[in-house]
């Protein structure tokens, strides 16, 4: 595993391990999208189509056939890589610009209008989040955490604030809730006393986290059973997770809120207080 894995990455991987089994067609699809990565994600359905030497209709039979309702929708995942790769939010800025304007659509510029954007996306949000997640799943996740003699709680870079807000709820619960920072590089010594008879939480979107993945491997070495809040059903954490939470956050191409994953963290607290008084 590379260190970080990315949607990209395990979907190359997966054109990769299928690439015997496809069409002539689809095989032709497959070659340029992993060697163009870069440029799918802005070009056209209709360039790419043409550069790739097939009808626009075998890009949605590809895409179809790895699991994505059309080519536009596979096409995000090498946009939303592309906005990864670059760290600085001024160029993320740019290629939101770039992308906008390459679909037609309004590009929000003044403060009021990126408010109303950031609001209505993640307004969507929320309202799907009920849809995602099964009533056993949260059971079964406040069943484990009720059990729980500790629970660890991973989160790094952007899932910091998530796990970092979850730890405090916990605490406020007098749960025995340890947060692994890693501080001093410290990430498998503050998990070294996990057992069998504990919880680990692990929250990462893509690019996950190595440490992140060390970390959950660990715990599942030592038995420990396993949540998983992540933005993938093929995630890394989700082979090794008792329950895996996928939570589909709104963005706006490069910037990506966390409004959904909070409000599954405050279910959870609340939940398990709940669960606790009655």
């Amino acid at each position: 595993m590379s260190k970080h894995s990315t949607q990209l990455s395990i979907l190359q991987e997966d054109i990769r391990n299928r690439y015997d089994s496809l069409s002539k067609r689809l095989k032709q699809v497959a070659r340029y999208i992993l060697d163009n990565s870069n440029s799918v994600a802005f070009d056209t359905v209709a360039s790419i189509a043409q550069r790739a030497d097939v009808p626009p209709s075998t890009l949605i039979r590809f895409a179809s056939a790895f699991g994505f309702s059309g080519f536009n929708e596979m096409k995000q995942v090498f946009r939303q890589h592309l906005m990864e790769e670059t760290v600085s939010y001024t160029e993320r800025a740019r290629l939101y610009r770039q992308s906008s304007a390459d679909d037609g659509d309004a590009v929000p510029e003044k403060p009021d209008e990126v408010l109303n954007m950031f609001s209505m996306v993640n307004a969507q949000a929320l309202q799907q989040l009920p849809t995602q997640i099964s009533a056993e799943q949260l059971n079964e996740a406040i069943k484990m955490l009720s059990q729980a003699d500790n629970i660890y709680i991973i989160g790094l870079r952007r899932s910091f604030s998530v796990a970092s807000y979850l730890t405090y709820a916990l605490r406020h619960l007098e749960r025995r809730a340890f947060l692994i920072d890693g501080l001093g590089g410290m990430f498998s010594e503050q998990l070294s006393m996990v057992s069998t008879k504990d919880v680990v939480i692990a929250i990462s979107y893509s690019p996950y986290a190595s440490e992140a993945m060390e970390l959950v491997q660990l715990g599942a070495r030592r038995g420990a059973r396993q949540i998983a809040i992540t933005d993938s059903q093929v995630s890394p954490l989700a082979a090794f997770s008792d329950v895996c939470f996928v939570v589909r956050e709104a963005q706006l191409d490069g910037f990506r809120s966390q409004v959904a994953s909070m409000c599954l963290a405050q279910t959870l607290a609340v939940s398990l207080a709940l669960n606790h008084a009655g």
